[in-house]
């Protein structure tokens, strides 16, 4: 038996007539190795070949045929930083005390929510006791009245007992 034989491909003597140690009795599939660059060749061949296949039944249009789905663009606008600070931050406001223009308390904000119009609601916690039994209500952020000296935010006209009567405002999950 011949010893390269036994021994794989990756064992062959190298002999002046075969520099590059594969065999010559057609063995271990000599038939199918060329040179690398056509084994290279062959397998990006059957890769493309294959890649059309799943292309043409829609199956890889996305890796074949990149196509942006959407496209968008964001514009700078310059902004008065010294402005914007004098604003009121959302998490300093929640958990404020809420009361009406006879110092009568009436609730907490609960949260400040931007609906998709991208108007502003605050949302009151009226009522209940460490957040327990309490009825939330949303009201216009526009018609809350803060004083920076006071350091109070007013709802002018509104009392527990009305704003227990507003449909109850339920967060969506």
């Amino acid at each position: 038996m011949d010893a390269n034989r036994t021994m794989g491909p990756q064992f062959a003597a190298r002999t002046p007539s075969n520099q590059s140690g594969r065999h010559e009795s057609g063995g271990h599939g000599s038939a199918r190795r060329g040179p690398r660059g056509a084994r290279v060749r062959a397998g990006l061949g059957r890769v493309a070949a294959l890649v059309a296949i799943l292309a043409a039944a829609g199956a890889i249009t996305n890796v074949v045929t990149p196509t942006r789905l959407f496209s968008q663009t964001a514009a700078i606008v310059k902004v008065d930083v010294n402005i914007v600070a004098k604003g009121y931050r959302a998490s300093k406001l929640i958990g404020t005390s809420v009361s009406n223009e006879k110092k009568e308390k009436i609730g907490l904000i609960d949260d400040i929510i931007i609906d998709t119009n991208r108007d502003l609601f605050a949302v009151l916690q009226v009522g209940g006791f460490l957040g327990l039994g309490a009825h939330l209500v949303a009201v216009p952020y526009q018609s809350l009245k803060i004083d920076d000296e006071a350091r109070t935010i007013e709802l002018p006209g509104a009392t527990k007992d009305a704003l227990k009567g507003v449909a109850e405002f339920r967060y969506r999950t």
